[in-house]
């Protein structure tokens, strides 16, 4: 048996993305948006990933590999959500993260510290929490003297002093996979939106005398979510210049990172130049000392050491070693 899982909650449609595209398949740096939040997981090494599907959920299903897919034929909530799980994970009794398709952002590193600091902590929940200077609309993290977390307050039911709190709570936790469903039994949905919380499960562990754990980001801006098409430009930003940084502490030089896509999953070879105006797609293989740039396309090309390509389009095709392309050319299959 796995000796740790993640649960992905993406079973939602997504409304203000004003699309007829659930919004977890919305692409970010040529990879869905739900299959960042796999790759993260997948990556700090989480054995069983399952993921939650509703919305399009066939769909979904088609773009994930190597997960256990759950569905949630109503959308009740994030508790009923992670309910779904309870057969997947009925002999499964250690720390499970919970986290969301729609929240691209975490590195795979911050998810290996959290698991490390939950044991830490011996906590029955830890709460991924970050610290924003408007915190406004967010649930608010209550501390006690000792700085231990009590509980967390919603934005609505927050008195004037709680809500000058700036520690928030991101909706991405660590528990004990059997509290958790324990829990999860006594939860209801007397709410406005009749729906099961998820976070509801938290003062009921704290009033048995639980530990409730808050694990603070170094970088609040892992925990943003996409709503809507802002934010998903927002996210795509911040991916643009995480994948720049990886190339250039790698020996590429990218002469200007913000006039420059990279999508994931590409192989760029030492001493490469490239030039602003350039978009290298998912796939794309360049070797070592190649000039790409300016206002190059690459997709699915392979551009071989000491190649020179400027004012160029390369679908699917190979460009020899030391071989010039003609500026304002389109090479494809």
């Amino acid at each position: 048996m796995a000796q740790t899982a993640a649960i992905i909650l993406a079973a939602g449609q997504g409304s203000r993305m004003k699309s007829n595209l659930a919004k977890v398949l919305h692409p970010l740096a040529g990879l869905e948006m739900v299959n960042h939040a796999v790759r993260n997981v997948r990556l700090a090494q989480f054995e069983e990933i399952i993921v939650v599907v509703g919305y399009q959920g066939e769909k979904v299903r088609a773009v994930l590999e190597g997960v256990t897919i759950v569905e949630q034929k109503e959308q009740l909530g994030t508790g009923h959500a992670v309910d779904q799980c309870r057969e997947v994970l009925s002999t499964f009794d250690g720390p499970v993260l919970v986290t969301y398709g729609d929240t691209p952002l975490f590195r795979s590193e911050t998810f290996q510290e959290l698991l490390a600091y939950h044991k830490q902590q011996q906590a029955a929940a830890t709460i991924v929490t970050a610290r924003f200077a408007d915190p406004t609309g967010y649930g608010r993290i209550l501390r006690d003297e000792q700085n231990q977390v009590q509980g967390v307050v919603e934005h609505k039911d927050a008195t004037p002093e709680q809500r000058l709190i700036q520690e928030i709570n991101t909706g991405t936790y660590m528990f004990q996979s059997r509290l958790l469903f324990q829990y999860l039994t006594q939860i209801t949905s007397d709410n406005v939106q009749a729906e099961y919380y998820l976070p509801d499960v938290l003062p009921l562990m704290i009033a048995d005398g639980h530990r409730v754990a808050g694990f603070m980001l170094k970088d609040p801006s892992e925990s943003m979510g996409i709503n809507d098409r802002i934010q998903l430009s927002q996210a795509e930003a911040i991916l643009r210049e995480r994948i720049c940084r990886f190339w250039q502490e790698r020996g590429v030089t990218i002469v200007d990172p913000q006039s420059t896509w990279i999508e994931w999953d590409c192989e760029i070879g030492q001493d490469t130049i490239i030039y602003p105006g350039c978009l290298i797609q998912r796939g794309s293989k360049i070797g070592a000392n190649c000039v790409i740039g300016p206002n190059c396309r690459l997709s699915g090309a392979e551009v071989q050491s000491g190649a020179v390509l400027e004012y160029a389009v390369v679908v699917d095709r190979t460009v020899g070693a030391g071989e010039r392309i003609r500026p304002f050319s389109f090479l494809s299959k």
